[in-house]
């Protein structure tokens, strides 16, 4: 990745500023925002290499919403979902092993596509959480699909929302549950990306430089909040990640 990074044009930069703005944005309550993030990652850096370079940015985003929603966690929820997580992350691990460098950027398309399709299907069809909102599975496979989908591709905020709407959290509970959820998970990971050779100092010190921008997102996400109808922001931001994923699907 070393070299890549000292190859980086203004053009890229810029991208990667834009990438780390939005990781502040998730984390502040506009969660659509992640896969902007990590779809803009993937344009200045291998697919692959792109979801190490993102981890210690959303950690540090993690912290911050945890130090602002720190009042706002369900624990028993949380807690009933990080077994099968931990089994999502272990796999997810062992599938990026064996995906070639080359086909990652296809797979990391489809996959996000995928969850677009997900969270469509959860806002046009609302009987799909009335259906299943009691069923004993629920908790694993949120957990299991969580866990898979933010190992390979920073990308467990749809399966996280799938099984939060469907316990009709209110959207303090909501942000504050996602903030520990994706903190402990986000931490588990870092071992695994590290083994992987996703993170390296090169990375570290790009994630350095990318800091501000988190922060910054962080801030104006928190204003935004309640200026901005959030629905029609969210519609916005599906829209563009599900162009993004098309195009890294078909590149």
């Amino acid at each position: 990745m070393s070299g890549v990074l000292t190859h980086f044009s203004v053009a890229a930069w810029a991208i990667a500023c834009i990438a780390a703005l939005c990781i502040g944005l998730t984390k502040a309550g506009f969660s659509g925002c992640g896969l902007i993030a990590v779809l803009l990652m993937a344009e200045v850096l291998p697919a692959k290499e792109s979801t190490g370079a993102v981890l210690p940015m959303l950690i540090a985003a993690d912290l911050m919403a945890i130090g602002i929603y720190r009042k706002h966690v369900n624990w028993r929820v949380l807690f009933g979902l990080l077994p099968t997580t931990v089994i999502g992350l272990l796999i997810g691990w062992f599938l990026m092993q064996r995906i070639p460098d080359h086909l990652f950027g296809h797979f990391l398309g489809w996959m996000i596509l995928a969850m677009m399709i997900l969270v469509l299907w959860q806002r046009f069809d609302r009987r799909i959480l009335s259906g299943i909102m009691h069923h004993p599975a629920l908790a694993t496979l949120s957990g299991f699909a969580a866990g898979v989908t933010t190992m390979m591709a920073n990308a467990g905020g749809p399966a996280m929302t799938f099984y939060l709407l469907a316990k009709n959290f209110d959207k303090m509970a909501f942000v504050g549950t996602c903030a520990w959820f994706f903190f402990l998970t986000n931490l588990t990971k870092v071992p695994l990306s590290w083994n992987l050779g996703l993170i390296t100092t090169s990375s570290l010190m790009l994630n350095l430089e990318l800091l501000p921008p988190v922060i910054a997102g962080m801030v104006l996400g928190r204003y935004l909040l309640g200026k901005i109808a959030q629905a029609t922001f969210e519609w916005l931001l599906l829209a563009m990640s599900t162009a993004a994923a098309v195009r890294m699907i078909l590149a």
